[in-house]
């Protein structure tokens, strides 16, 4: 089990603080999430990244049916040049209540799954030097540009890892996670609402991802909860159960804080391992 903690405010100079406390601490990864407006994901982690060394940067996560897929895979390989391969890029649909409307961006769910998709498809395409796709909403043609000034490939090969949240036990929902790199699961009851994840939806989805997913590299199954600061040996029990279940990485994920005073107490004492 690897340990993450995603920093829940909007704040960059304190976020670069925070991560290094982070890896000094012996956490194995440090997260920021998206806006629409405001501090910018990939700006906060190129500076992270130059004042860290070791421990993994990403996002959590990047509703990437409102960006553009290009620009977001020029900011990863560049990142992930800058950080020597270090950069985990997690994805989803988005919330619509964070701004979707307000900012004139798409708010069908069957269409912003269409952009993921194709996006997704689009980002791993360019990572590999491939400049031609024809999609429903996207359309590349090939450009001598490319040949005259040829791109970088990522550091990390085959390619930048990315974890994609899906809703277990949907079957289309699944499918776009086994694709990539890792699930951060949404569990969805038969009522079509979403409950809290157990490490009993764990060891089912490891059973389901360990005969679906035919990569050879590995497919990491995340978790996202917080533990205790005041029991530490609590902490543990509670992080075991995940891992031997069948996750991977446990993200600490302290939201909706009246200030960052916790957050810090708890980053400081470092992961429940």
């Amino acid at each position: 089990m690897k340990y993450g903690f995603v920093f829940p405010e909007s704040n960059v100079t304190k976020a670069i603080e925070f991560a290094q406390v982070a890896e000094k601490k012996g956490w194995d990864g440090f997260f920021v999430w998206e806006s629409f407006y405001g501090v910018d994901a990939w700006i906060t982690l190129t500076a992270i990244a130059c004042k860290t060394e070791k421990i993994r940067l990403g996002t959590l996560i990047s509703p990437i049916s409102r960006m553009r897929p290009w620009k977001v895979a020029s900011e990863l390989v560049t990142l992930d040049t800058i950080s020597k391969g270090r950069i985990t890029l997690s994805v989803a649909l988005g919330a619509i209540d964070t701004g979707f409307a307000e900012f004139g961006e798409e708010i069908d769910r069957k269409v912003r799954a269409e952009l993921l998709d194709e996006s997704l498809e689009i980002i791993t395409r360019l990572w590999q030097g491939k400049f031609t796709f024809t999609g429903k909403h996207y359309q590349i043609q090939e450009s001598a540009f490319f040949t005259r000034h040829p791109p970088p490939i990522p550091v990390q090969q085959p390619r930048i890892p990315i974890w994609v949240v899906a809703a277990w036990p949907r079957v289309k929902s699944m499918q776009r996670a086994l694709k990539y790199d890792g699930i951060l699961p949404a569990i969805m009851n038969k009522k079509g609402k979403f409950e809290q994840v157990t490490p009993e939806n764990i060891r089912e989805i490891k059973h389901y991802t360990a005969e679906k997913h035919t990569s050879k590299h590995k497919f990491d199954i995340i978790v996202e909860g917080t533990t205790s600061s005041q029991n530490r040996s609590e902490a543990k029990d509670k992080v075991r159960a995940y891992e031997e279940a069948g996750g991977t990485w446990w993200i600490e994920s302290m939201w909706g804080q009246d200030s960052l005073d916790p957050v810090l107490e708890r980053l400081q004492q470092g992961p429940p391992k």
